[in-house]
């Protein structure tokens, strides 16, 4: 059942007028406020067909619809037609973008379609299967400006009213920080500009990097000031914004611009403003990464000062494994609605429509007395590359090559499940090398040929003899086609899933939970202090839910490498690659690898996977090409700015090489 806010939202979305793709042309001009009824046309949100201003601030009912309006532009990230997060980067791909997909603007990025005459994801504009940030914060200005007003809105009490203007603050922050993590130096508009405004005010300009970042963060700081601790009303209120919400995304912020992509980057030395101001600072500054940790240990001690946790599976009535419970864990922090990891979880744009059709790209046929292909004839072939799997970890928790007492040269030798191996693999079945001694997070994200398949309605009711995946050429897993690589996004399907009425359930996307946090902490403090005690500890915590030993036991004892832990240039290393691990299939690593500078080595060469068509083991663990990619340096760092827009605002610039 969707709670009361998705409700409002939609019911607001869907009392507005009918939205229009407003040009960056069109936004210079949408940042003037409609103050009479002939002006209308310039405003594109209105809150019941009301067609003034006024009139949507007249009682508290119409100002919260207005609210919930401001809501609505958040991102649809449960759905990779739209997250560019998560198909724009190196963890899934998809064998024909226009199989059985809703569009295919965003997955065209990866094969290099991106280009200035029509942006893909114009987070600017809102087109192409963006939201439009612009038209978002426009709207923010006009709730903020009437109801601090406090002529208006005389029904809505202080306390209610604080609130709200904060939560409109914390949005248009958000929106704010959406296209400065896109395009990098972007126009600020902290209020709508008068009716009667000049050519010239309307021409925006674009302000350095350092400004956009300050401007930011201060939103999110007067927006933690009054947002409420925690949310009450959880049966109206869930997915609306909380005080941890804004401390943890200004330390996100407060990270990505701390990192080598906006800190002191040569590659933009010469970026300026047509007027000569230089866009990025040129000079390499280590107090913004200490100025990050300490945004981000703030924001962990408030976060576990209400008692937000990394989540750990309860356990059930009927005994599981303690290998089950750890991917339990794991797979559930990202997928269980509403768990005690959240911090702030996506509703708005991510319903149950958008859910189950990401789900249905996780599902493996692991059921196969409902191994249907009417079931899942519709299925869009989205799965993660062999490169991602090869990305996790040995059992000993150090990487496949560095591991010094297991070999993995040959990732495609065969060899059988054993007893002991049950709970990963099914025992007497034949796999790849490939898939054994790997650490508990490879069984809880990947699904695979032959691996376990643990779900809330197992046939036994416990973890033995459980689901089980049998999916090489022509056997009941393939049924209907499989993910191109052969590796299915378990970790994204609720565990309450049932292939007999394929039914899904919905939950809300992890926008930020507290391991992300954590993570965010250890790689800004360790950038800033090198390997001090807090960098360890709090990685460490994350490797033990994942049920890994420690950064400096795991390294010590098994890697060919025994103190890399202890440099600031290792401990970044062992930081991203934990980052891309446990965040992985949720839209952050593409954004990572982007802010690292890491993406013109990581999203250049070709994508790989199982030979899935063949039925035999010796012939479908063969490595084979998919695709071969291309990412352009330094051009494709930044997002282009539609050319038309650049015609017509003339104070505007293009990023560099577009």
């Amino acid at each position: 059942m969707k709670s009361n806010f998705i409700q409002k939202i939609k019911q607001s979305v869907l009392s507005q007028t009918p939205k229009r793709n407003i040009s960056l042309v069109i936004m210079t001009l949408i940042m003037i406020v409609p103050v009479t009824s002939c002006k209308k046309s310039f405003l594109d949100v209105v809150p019941d067909n009301v067609s003034t201003i006024a009139n949507a601030f007249v009682s508290q009912t119409e100002a919260e619809k207005y609210l919930f309006t401001c809501y609505s532009y958040l991102p649809t990230e449960t759905d990779p037609t739209y997250n560019v997060g998560l198909t724009a980067g190196d963890e899934v791909w998809v064998e024909d973008p226009a199989n059985h997909i809703r569009s295919t603007n965003v997955l065209q990025l990866p094969r290099g379609f991106q280009n200035s005459s029509d942006p893909i994801a114009n987070y600017m504009n809102g087109t192409r299967d963006a939201a439009a940030n612009y038209k978002a914060i426009r709207d923010c200005n006009v709730f903020i400006e009437n109801v601090s007003d406090k002529s208006k809105v005389l029904d809505l009490d202080i306390d209610t009213r604080e609130r709200w203007i904060a939560e409109a603050q914390f949005l248009k922050a958000f929106y704010h920080f959406q296209l400065f993590r896109a395009y990098g130096p972007i126009p600020i508009i902290d209020k709508n500009l008068p009716i009667d405004a000049s050519i010239d005010d309307i021409r925006v300009k674009r302000r350095p990097v350092d400004e956009v970042v300050n401007y930011i963060a201060g939103l999110y700081d007067q927006a933690a000031a009054k947002l409420p601790l925690t949310i009450r009303n959880e049966g109206s209120e869930l997915g609306r914004v909380t005080k941890a919400a804004a401390l943890s995304m200004k330390a996100k912020l407060l990270v990505t611009a701390a990192s080598p992509l906006f800190n002191g980057n040569p590659d933009y030395n010469s970026f300026k403003n047509k007027d000569g101001e230089q866009l990025f600072n040129p000079t390499f500054s280590a107090e913004k990464w200490q100025r990050a940790a300490d945004a981000c240990k703030a924001a962990i001690d408030f976060c576990e000062s209400q008692n937000i946790r990394l989540y750990t599976f309860p356990t059930p009535t009927n005994p599981l494994s303690q290998t089950t419970m750890t991917q339990m864990g794991i797979r559930n922090a990202m997928s269980e609605k509403w768990n005690e990891e959240l911090i702030w979880g996506l509703t708005a744009n991510n319903n149950i429509n958008y859910n189950s059709f990401f789900q249905s790209m996780c599902a493996g046929q692991y059921d196969f007395n409902n191994a249907d292909a009417a079931k899942s004839a519709n299925r869009p072939l989205l799965g993660p590359t062999l490169k991602m799997a090869k990305m996790f970890y040995t059992k000993n928790g150090v990487p496949i090559n560095e591991d010094k007492t297991l070999d993995f040269s040959d990732i495609a030798q065969l060899r059988v499940g054993t007893h002991d191996e049950r709970f990963n693999i099914k025992e007497g079945e034949t796999t790849a090398r490939l898939n054994f001694d790997r650490e508990p997070r490879y069984y809880a994200d990947l699904g695979f040929d032959r691996g376990v398949w643990y779900m809330a309605n197992s046939p036994t009711k416990t973890d033995e003899d459980t689901w089980w995946m049998k999916a090489r050429g022509a056997e009941v897993g393939q049924s209907s086609p499989i993910p191109i690589a052969g590796f299915y996004m378990k970790k994204a399907l609720n565990w309450h899933y049932e292939w007999a009425t394929v039914t899904y359930i919905n939950y809300p996307w992890p926008e930020m939970r507290l391991s992300d946090l954590y993570l965010l902490y250890s790689e800004a403090l360790n950038e800033a202090q090198g390997p001090v005690a807090d960098v360890y500890t709090y990685v460490n915590r994350v490797r033990a839910r994942a049920g890994l030993p420690t950064v400096q036991d795991a390294w010590t004892n098994y890697s060919i490498n025994p103190t890399k832990y202890t440099t600031k240039e290792g401990m970044r290393a062992i930081i991203q690659r934990e980052r891309s691990l446990e965040l992985c299939f949720e839209g952050h690593r593409f954004w990572d690898l982007l802010r690292w500078k890491t993406a013109g080595i990581e999203l250049n060469g070709n994508v790989t996977g199982w030979t899935i068509s063949e039925n035999s083991p010796q012939l479908y663990y063969r490595e084979r090409l998919i695709f071969s990619r291309h990412f352009v340096i330094p051009r494709d760092y930044l997002w282009p700015i539609k050319e038309s827009d650049l015609l017509v605002n003339q104070n505007l610039v293009q990023n560099p090489n577009w």
